[in-house]
Protein backbone atom coordinates (compact mmCIF):
# COMPACT_ATOMS: atom_id res chain seq x y z
CA UNK A 1 0.00 0.00 0.00
CA UNK A 2 2.76 2.33 1.07
CA UNK A 3 4.52 1.75 -2.22
CA UNK A 4 1.53 2.71 -4.17
CA UNK A 5 0.61 5.61 -2.50
CA UNK A 6 4.40 6.51 -3.41
CA UNK A 7 3.91 5.95 -6.64
CA UNK A 8 0.77 7.94 -7.12
CA UNK A 9 2.68 10.85 -5.32
CA UNK A 10 5.24 10.67 -7.93
CA UNK A 11 2.71 10.26 -10.71
CA UNK A 12 0.31 13.18 -9.87
CA UNK A 13 3.62 15.67 -8.93
CA UNK A 14 5.29 14.43 -13.09
CA UNK A 15 1.82 15.52 -14.28
CA UNK A 16 1.30 19.03 -12.27
CA UNK A 17 4.91 19.41 -13.34
CA UNK A 18 4.12 18.95 -17.21
CA UNK A 19 0.97 21.07 -16.71
CA UNK A 20 3.38 23.89 -15.26
CA UNK A 21 5.69 23.68 -17.96
CA UNK A 22 2.99 23.68 -20.89
CA UNK A 23 0.98 26.40 -19.01
CA UNK A 24 3.77 29.70 -18.98
CA UNK A 25 0.72 32.00 -19.05
CA UNK A 26 2.43 34.40 -21.04
CA UNK A 27 0.59 36.32 -24.23
CA UNK A 28 2.79 37.47 -27.14
CA UNK A 29 1.44 40.16 -30.28
CA UNK A 30 2.17 39.33 -33.59
CA UNK A 31 2.11 41.34 -36.58
CA UNK A 32 1.94 39.62 -39.77
CA UNK A 33 1.31 40.41 -43.48
CA UNK A 34 -1.01 38.29 -45.21
CA UNK A 35 1.64 35.86 -47.34
CA UNK A 36 2.29 33.67 -44.39
CA UNK A 37 -1.44 34.55 -42.66
CA UNK A 38 -2.79 31.30 -43.58
CA UNK A 39 -0.13 28.75 -42.61
CA UNK A 40 0.08 30.86 -39.86
CA UNK A 41 -3.59 30.35 -38.99
CA UNK A 42 -3.50 27.11 -39.57
CA UNK A 43 -0.76 26.23 -36.81
CA UNK A 44 -1.44 28.50 -34.08
CA UNK A 45 -3.76 26.40 -32.34
CA UNK A 46 -1.19 23.15 -32.34
CA UNK A 47 1.36 25.69 -30.74
CA UNK A 48 -0.78 27.24 -28.17
CA UNK A 49 -1.85 24.38 -26.85
CA UNK A 50 1.73 22.56 -26.33
CA UNK A 51 3.02 25.62 -25.16
CA UNK A 52 0.63 27.64 -23.18
CA UNK A 53 1.69 30.84 -25.09
CA UNK A 54 -1.05 32.66 -26.18
CA UNK A 55 -0.67 34.21 -29.38
CA UNK A 56 -2.68 37.37 -30.79
CA UNK A 57 -1.95 38.13 -34.51
CA UNK A 58 -2.86 41.20 -36.13
CA UNK A 59 -2.49 42.44 -39.35
CA UNK A 60 0.04 44.98 -41.34
CA UNK A 61 1.70 45.29 -44.65
CA UNK A 62 5.15 44.51 -45.40
CA UNK A 63 6.02 47.58 -47.22
CA UNK A 64 4.55 50.76 -48.64
CA UNK A 65 3.36 54.27 -47.23
CA UNK A 66 -0.35 53.38 -45.98
CA UNK A 67 -0.41 53.81 -41.82
CA UNK A 68 -1.19 50.04 -41.98
CA UNK A 69 2.34 48.97 -42.67
CA UNK A 70 3.97 47.13 -40.30
CA UNK A 71 7.15 49.81 -40.06
CA UNK A 72 4.79 52.57 -39.59
CA UNK A 73 2.40 50.89 -36.84
CA UNK A 74 6.21 50.20 -34.77
CA UNK A 75 6.85 53.84 -35.01
CA UNK A 76 3.45 54.89 -33.51
CA UNK A 77 4.39 52.68 -30.53
CA UNK A 78 2.02 49.66 -31.81
CA UNK A 79 3.25 46.45 -29.03
CA UNK A 80 4.41 43.88 -30.54
CA UNK A 81 6.58 40.80 -29.82
CA UNK A 82 6.79 38.98 -33.27
CA UNK A 83 6.71 40.69 -37.32
CA UNK A 84 6.05 38.07 -39.80
CA UNK A 85 6.38 39.67 -43.26
CA UNK A 86 8.40 39.95 -47.06
CA UNK A 87 11.83 39.81 -46.26
CA UNK A 88 12.48 43.34 -48.03
CA UNK A 89 10.30 45.21 -45.06
CA UNK A 90 11.57 43.01 -42.63
CA UNK A 91 15.43 44.27 -43.51
CA UNK A 92 14.16 47.84 -43.57
CA UNK A 93 13.34 47.18 -39.77
CA UNK A 94 16.41 45.31 -39.17
CA UNK A 95 18.28 48.87 -40.47
CA UNK A 96 15.92 50.97 -38.45
CA UNK A 97 17.14 48.82 -35.34
CA UNK A 98 13.82 47.61 -34.61
CA UNK A 99 14.58 43.95 -34.17
CA UNK A 100 16.37 41.92 -31.97
CA UNK A 101 19.79 41.12 -33.82
CA UNK A 102 20.08 38.00 -35.39
CA UNK A 103 16.79 36.69 -34.58
CA UNK A 104 15.35 36.86 -38.44
CA UNK A 105 14.23 33.63 -39.63
CA UNK A 106 12.91 32.96 -43.44
CA UNK A 107 9.94 30.98 -42.80
CA UNK A 108 8.77 30.48 -46.81
CA UNK A 109 8.39 31.50 -49.99
CA UNK A 110 6.04 31.90 -52.56
CA UNK A 111 5.42 32.66 -56.39
CA UNK A 112 2.88 35.76 -57.79
CA UNK A 113 0.18 34.03 -59.19
CA UNK A 114 -3.17 34.58 -60.95
CA UNK A 115 -7.15 34.70 -59.72
CA UNK A 116 -10.23 35.41 -61.34
CA UNK A 117 -14.01 34.93 -59.66
CA UNK A 118 -15.41 31.74 -59.17
CA UNK A 119 -17.05 30.84 -62.76
CA UNK A 120 -15.42 32.90 -64.80
CA UNK A 121 -13.46 31.63 -67.87
CA UNK A 122 -9.64 31.06 -66.93
CA UNK A 123 -7.64 33.16 -68.97
CA UNK A 124 -4.57 31.74 -70.80
CA UNK A 125 -1.10 33.23 -68.80
CA UNK A 126 0.69 30.22 -69.40
CA UNK A 127 2.93 32.48 -71.96
CA UNK A 128 4.51 35.98 -71.37
CA UNK A 129 2.28 37.35 -74.44
CA UNK A 130 -0.58 35.66 -73.23
CA UNK A 131 -0.30 37.00 -69.59
CA UNK A 132 0.50 40.11 -71.08
CA UNK A 133 -2.62 39.94 -73.50
CA UNK A 134 -5.35 39.01 -70.15
CA UNK A 135 -3.92 42.20 -68.27
CA UNK A 136 -4.69 44.23 -71.15
CA UNK A 137 -8.03 42.69 -71.60
CA UNK A 138 -9.39 42.92 -68.52
CA UNK A 139 -10.99 45.66 -67.20
CA UNK A 140 -9.80 45.66 -63.83
CA UNK A 141 -6.72 44.60 -62.25
CA UNK A 142 -6.15 44.27 -58.63
CA UNK A 143 -2.93 43.86 -56.51
CA UNK A 144 -1.84 44.99 -52.89
CA UNK A 145 0.10 47.66 -52.48
CA UNK A 146 3.08 46.25 -50.97
CA UNK A 147 5.95 44.58 -51.89
CA UNK A 148 4.65 42.30 -54.76
CA UNK A 149 2.38 45.93 -55.96
CA UNK A 150 5.89 47.77 -55.97
CA UNK A 151 7.42 44.75 -57.99
CA UNK A 152 4.84 44.71 -60.15
CA UNK A 153 4.52 48.82 -60.69
CA UNK A 154 8.44 49.52 -60.57
CA UNK A 155 9.48 46.53 -62.99
CA UNK A 156 6.73 43.99 -64.14
CA UNK A 157 4.33 46.43 -66.40
CA UNK A 158 7.22 48.51 -67.56
CA UNK A 159 8.86 45.36 -68.90
CA UNK A 160 6.00 44.03 -70.65
CA UNK A 161 5.93 47.73 -72.00
CA UNK A 162 2.16 48.29 -70.39
CA UNK A 163 2.68 50.50 -67.56
CA UNK A 164 0.11 53.34 -68.75
CA UNK A 165 -2.32 50.92 -70.10
CA UNK A 166 -2.73 48.85 -66.97
CA UNK A 167 -2.64 52.37 -64.14
CA UNK A 168 -5.81 53.31 -65.70
CA UNK A 169 -7.37 49.75 -64.17
CA UNK A 170 -5.49 48.44 -61.16
CA UNK A 171 -6.39 48.67 -57.60
CA UNK A 172 -4.52 47.99 -54.55
CA UNK A 173 -7.94 45.76 -52.98
CA UNK A 174 -6.24 42.54 -53.67
CA UNK A 175 -8.18 39.28 -53.96
CA UNK A 176 -11.26 40.07 -52.00
CA UNK A 177 -12.07 42.63 -55.30
CA UNK A 178 -12.51 40.07 -57.58
CA UNK A 179 -14.25 37.78 -55.01
CA UNK A 180 -16.48 40.77 -54.99
CA UNK A 181 -16.98 40.88 -58.52
CA UNK A 182 -15.34 45.13 -58.26
CA UNK A 183 -12.24 43.24 -60.30
CA UNK A 184 -11.60 40.89 -63.00
CA UNK A 185 -8.13 39.59 -62.57
CA UNK A 186 -5.93 39.65 -58.65
CA UNK A 187 -1.90 39.20 -58.55
CA UNK A 188 -0.75 38.12 -55.52
CA UNK A 189 1.40 35.84 -54.19
CA UNK A 190 -0.08 32.29 -54.49
CA UNK A 191 -0.17 31.82 -50.47
CA UNK A 192 -2.93 34.96 -50.69
CA UNK A 193 -4.60 33.71 -53.37
CA UNK A 194 -5.46 29.85 -52.47
CA UNK A 195 -9.20 28.79 -50.66
CA UNK A 196 -10.34 32.23 -50.77
CA UNK A 197 -14.25 31.86 -50.90
CA UNK A 198 -15.74 33.47 -54.60
CA UNK A 199 -12.17 33.42 -56.13
CA UNK A 200 -10.35 29.95 -58.51
CA UNK A 201 -6.81 30.17 -59.05
CA UNK A 202 -5.24 30.29 -62.14
CA UNK A 203 -1.86 29.36 -61.52
CA UNK A 204 1.60 31.18 -61.15
CA UNK A 205 2.46 33.98 -63.43
CA UNK A 206 5.62 32.94 -66.21
CA UNK A 207 9.25 31.96 -64.79
CA UNK A 208 10.64 34.45 -67.26
CA UNK A 209 8.89 37.34 -65.07
CA UNK A 210 8.33 35.73 -61.82
CA UNK A 211 9.38 37.33 -58.43
CA UNK A 212 9.53 34.70 -55.38
CA UNK A 213 8.65 36.62 -52.60
CA UNK A 214 10.22 35.43 -49.16
CA UNK A 215 8.48 36.13 -46.11
CA UNK A 216 10.38 36.36 -42.98
CA UNK A 217 9.82 36.71 -39.20
CA UNK A 218 11.58 37.92 -36.23
CA UNK A 219 11.53 39.20 -32.64
CA UNK A 220 10.46 42.96 -32.52
CA UNK A 221 13.42 44.98 -30.51
CA UNK A 222 11.77 46.11 -26.78
CA UNK A 223 9.58 42.71 -26.47
CA UNK A 224 8.99 41.57 -22.87
CA UNK A 225 8.80 38.42 -24.05
CA UNK A 226 12.06 37.69 -26.19
CA UNK A 227 12.03 33.63 -25.05
CA UNK A 228 8.60 33.30 -26.12
CA UNK A 229 8.98 34.89 -29.16
CA UNK A 230 12.31 32.95 -30.09
CA UNK A 231 10.21 29.68 -29.01
CA UNK A 232 7.34 30.65 -31.55
CA UNK A 233 9.74 31.12 -34.16
CA UNK A 234 11.42 27.85 -33.60
CA UNK A 235 8.04 26.79 -33.98
CA UNK A 236 7.65 28.21 -37.45
CA UNK A 237 10.25 26.72 -38.30
CA UNK A 238 9.79 23.30 -37.59
CA UNK A 239 8.49 20.39 -39.99
CA UNK A 240 5.21 20.10 -37.60
CA UNK A 241 4.23 23.08 -39.69
CA UNK A 242 5.60 22.35 -43.37
CA UNK A 243 2.13 20.65 -43.91
CA UNK A 244 0.17 24.22 -43.82
CA UNK A 245 3.19 25.61 -45.47
CA UNK A 246 2.83 23.78 -48.51
CA UNK A 247 -0.71 23.65 -48.64
CA UNK A 248 -0.90 27.07 -48.99
CA UNK A 249 1.11 26.79 -51.61
CA UNK A 250 4.73 28.01 -50.62
CA UNK A 251 7.95 25.89 -50.22
CA UNK A 252 11.01 26.35 -47.60
CA UNK A 253 13.52 28.50 -48.61
CA UNK A 254 16.48 27.13 -49.60
CA UNK A 255 19.25 27.23 -47.17
CA UNK A 256 21.76 28.67 -49.84
CA UNK A 257 19.32 32.09 -50.23
CA UNK A 258 20.76 35.22 -49.67
CA UNK A 259 17.53 36.92 -49.45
Amino acid sequence: MRSCAVALSVFLFAGSAAVTLGQSGAQIRVISSGGFRAPLDAVLPDFQKTTGITVTVTAGQSQGDTPNTIANQLRRGVRADVVIMAREGLDGLIADSRIVKGSDVNLAQAPIGVSVRSGATKPDIHTVEAFKKTLLAAKVVTFPGSTTGIYMVTKLFPRLGIADDIAKKTTNTGVVAVARGDADIALQPVSELLHVSGTEFVGPIPAEIQYISVFSAAVVSGSQHVDESKRLLSFLMSDRVLASVKNSGMERVPARSTR
